[in-house]
């Protein structure tokens, strides 16, 4: 007698419900795009603050001739995009597209202003230290290799992304989940190192003004060091939670109506798109023009030959200050 053929027991099939007005139905249901009914007031406001920061970082950039933040109004300008989408979906949610569109750029938006700190914090070093290696690096290093790491970071949450947004679920959005996880991961273990860095290079400027030895304006130096400092912590860490835990939990609860944080728009709102603002906002308060100024901020074309030129000018200007003490 043949054994019996174990059989999979049938999974509860979704229904398609009637939308209403706005297009929204049960997360419960085939037809549904959301896990919450978005609001469509609470994602306008944030398009238009985001907004907003756009224009004042587009208008800061060639107020300053700062060229390199392009990245931080890249990021703005993505965070715009995305509200601006969730607020016409909150009006037709049967709408995919803006679901899926919309997602990607909130999910990757702060990754741009990750590179920019990184940048500016790498400006900084040549700029104020050109002498000197944090953690081993030259401030042309610090660039490569986290802003690299930050592309790196990028493409894995963008793939990780693109599978989550898909809308016929199953596997494809385990495997997206675990995709954009690892991404979420390599991004902390980054941020950690370069909060490091900027603590040691924070110490170091702090050594040198108290000591007077610092050849630059410094009415600015130290807000804006505190700034790039809280806007890491704005993108790593949250009041009782971690940015980036949030993140895991959020996918890690996996995409269904079980997971509080995916059926609660509070929560993207609150611990994502709020502090993504006020780093945003403070860069405009103490923007790193106000500290970056002449040709010597910016790194320039033959860095080898410049920067020597650099550290042979700042060691002859310290033979002669050391000369004058001792004829005083």
């Amino acid at each position: 007698m043949d054994s019996p053929t174990p059989t999979t027991p049938a999974l509860p099939e979704c229904t398609t419900a009637i939308p209403d007005n706005n297009g929204y139905v049960p997360p419960t249901a085939c037809n549904a795009n959301y896990g919450f009914y978005p609001s469509f007031e609470w994602n306008l406001v944030f398009a238009v603050l985001f907004g907003l920061t756009t224009l004042v970082h587009l208008g800061q950039m060639f107020k300053y001739r700062k060229w390199f933040c392009w990245v931080v109004v890249m990021g703005s300008l993505w965070e715009l995009m995305c509200f601006a989408l969730r607020t016409v979906g909150a009006r037709d949610q049967q709408n995919a597209g803006y679901v899926i569109a919309s997602m990607l750029l909130f999910l990757l938006a702060p990754l741009w202003i990750n590179a920019f700190v990184y940048m500016i914090v790498a400006r900084l070093v040549y700029y104020l230290l050109p002498q000197e290696r944090i953690l081993g690096m030259s401030p042309r290093w610090l660039a490569k290799i986290f802003v690299a790491a930050d592309i790196v970071s990028f493409l894995v949450q963008a793939v990780g992304g693109a599978m989550l947004a898909n809308t016929e679920g199953g596997e494809v959005v385990i495997t997206g989940q675990r995709i954009y996880m690892g991404g979420i991961g390599v991004q902390l273990f980054f941020v950690t190192v370069f909060g490091v860095v900027t603590v040691v290079f924070f110490r170091r400027v702090q050594q040198r003004i108290r000591s007077g030895t610092l050849a630059r304006d410094t009415a600015w130096v130290q807000p804006l060091i505190w700034v790039l400092i809280s806007v890491i912590l704005l993108i790593v860490v949250l009041p009782r939670q971690v940015r980036v835990i949030f993140r895991l939990v959020e996918f890690g609860g996996g995409a269904s109506e079980s997971n509080p944080i995916l059926t609660n728009e509070a929560y993207p709102l609150g611990l994502d798109a709020f502090p993504m603002f006020v780093a945003l906002l403070i860069l405009n308060i103490v923007h790193p023009g106000l500290v970056l100024k002449g040709p010597e901020s910016s790194f320039p074309r033959g860095w080898k030959r410049r920067t020597g030129e650099k550290s042979q000018l700042l060691e002859q200007g310290s033979d002669v200050e050391m000369g004058d003490r001792n004829n005083a």
